[in-house]
């Protein structure tokens, strides 16, 4: 086994974990879906003297090495830059990670009545174990897009004193049939439907020619509190996540439990390096995108041309306007495709290689390759990128591991990684090993937290 690394630390180191596990925490609580990720990134990016490249443009002033700007797609991928000393075309020291996570997500005509109950009707979002989600507390996040341009923000079942929603499940004493099935057959993904109330309208009690009134009950109850006709939800973005807050994990205080670790995990600690690191030779950047968990795909996704066309107007600014040297701002920088990695679990060994297996309180972890049976989709790092990012994480003194995603022909995993390195850039992915990877409830050390902060402020240097 690799050496637990919390052995290693000095009273100052501790103080300085806990801090930034503490600012962690706060912020998987206030950024369960990548548009609530988005606007905390920007406070916290503002708050540390960003600007938005938006107004900076419209103002048409030019920029400098040292200035902090920030760039937003559809307020679901946000992309911030520290302008260096050395030309942008002399290539970036990127940090990129993805902002959505598995869930659940509303259909666009959702709501329905049956025999008293009245649902919202669902669609899961990534990968997930379907019989992981019913009989738990669930909270309701997302916006409202009205035809009058106004869009409300919801956010139901995280404060004290709201209702909580959940996915029913059968009960074990007739549960003999569903239990002989296969686990992914368990749960059907069309019964994954939100239980959201039981209770008919008002004047409706005792009318037994009322017909949906638990349904009328709902859109009168949203009609209050939203102004939202029923119709609105086919403008609507709303998303189903676990309730409730980022926890310390273990007697020991050593680990954190909560919902979205992948991969905020290593969204917010590339953000607080990108925040920490004031001065470098080489451009900064922080890139946190939408959509990877199904794909990468769509105008929000890394597929999408946002952040090329980005740099693009980048350039333009400092070297004036060229074509060629966009592209050589791109084929020149480097990056760390910043993904979680699966942690060795000792309840199910056999699904690891014990050797080439990440560990919790490892250290940040590399992986040269993922993608899956013969390393189909992979970006596979080069020798010489990760000798230099050895070098790199050697002398911060950052603890590091190299792993893969378990034994070689059960599975694997994909990044955003080979998406960047078709620009010719130099990528890895980098990360945080987690337990639990894609259910509700994830589990991640403190002290790769504090790591992979210190090591993305490393690689912001390089």
């Amino acid at each position: 086994m690799k050496q637990n690394i919390w052995t290693t630390y000095n009273e100052n180191e501790l103080k300085e974990l806990q801090d930034i596990t503490d600012r962690y925490k706060s912020c998987l609580d206030a950024g369960k879906t990548e548009r609530e990720c988005v606007e905390l990134s920007i406070r916290m990016a503002r708050e540390a003297g960003y600007r938005s490249l938006k107004d900076v443009m419209e103002a048409g002033k030019s920029l400098k090495a040292g200035d902090k700007v920030y760039a937003v797609n559809m307020d679901k991928m946000v992309v911030l830059f520290r302008i260096g000393e050395e030309p942008i075309s002399a290539g970036m020291n990127i940090l990129g990670a993805h902002i959505d996570s598995p869930r659940i997500d509303v259909k666009q005509n959702p709501l329905y009545e049956s025999e008293g109950f009245s649902y919202l009707d669902t669609h899961y979002y990534g990968g997930i174990k379907k019989y992981q989600w019913v009989a738990q507390p669930l909270s309701l996040h997302g916006v409202i897009a009205k035809k009058d341009g106004a869009v409300e923000k919801v956010n139901i079942g995280e404060n004290d004193g709201d209702p909580v929603f959940v996915i029913t499940d059968l009960l074990v004493h007739l549960a003999q049939e569903q239990l002989e099935k296969k686990a992914s057959k368990v749960i059907d993904g069309e019964k994954l439907d939100l239980l959201i109330g039981n209770r008919p309208l008002g004047e409706a009690i005792g009318d037994k020619e009322q017909k949906e009134a638990v349904k009328a009950n709902i859109l009168q109850l949203l009609k209050e509190k939203y102004d939202m006709d029923e119709d609105d939800f086919a403008s609507a973005e709303l998303e189903i996540v676990p309730a409730g807050r980022a926890r310390d994990c273990g007697l020991d205080r050593s680990m954190i439990l909560s919902y979205g670790q992948d991969d905020r995990v290593c969204a917010f600690t590339s953000l607080f390096a990108m925040l920490d690191v004031t001065e470098a030779k080489k451009t900064g950047c922080c890139l946190l995108v939408d959509k990877e968990e199904i794909g990468s795909v769509g105008a929000t996704g890394m597929h999408s041309k946002f952040f090329e066309n980005t740099v693009a107007e980048l350039v333009a600014m400092t070297e004036g306007e060229s074509e060629l040297k966009v592209r050589r701002a791109l084929m020149n920088s480097r990056m760390l495709s910043s993904d979680v990695s699966a942690a060795y679990d000792p309840m199910f060994a056999e699904a690891f290689e014990k050797r080439s297996s990440a560990f919790l309180a490892g250290g940040v972890t590399f992986n040269k390759f993922t993608g899956s049976r013969g390393k189909s989709g992979s970006n596979d790092a080069n020798a010489e990128y990760i000798a230099a990012l050895r070098k790199a994480m050697d002398d911060a003194g950052v603890a590091y591991q190299f792993a893969e995603l378990g034994r070689v022909d059960l599975g694997g995993g994909g990044t955003i990684a080979y998406i960047m390195a078709n620009y010719g850039m130099e990528v890895i992915d980098s990360g945080v090993a987690v337990l639990n990877m894609h259910a509700p409830y994830e589990v991640s050390s403190k002290a790769d937290v504090y790591e992979a902060v210190k090591g993305y402020r490393a690689f912001l240097k390089m």
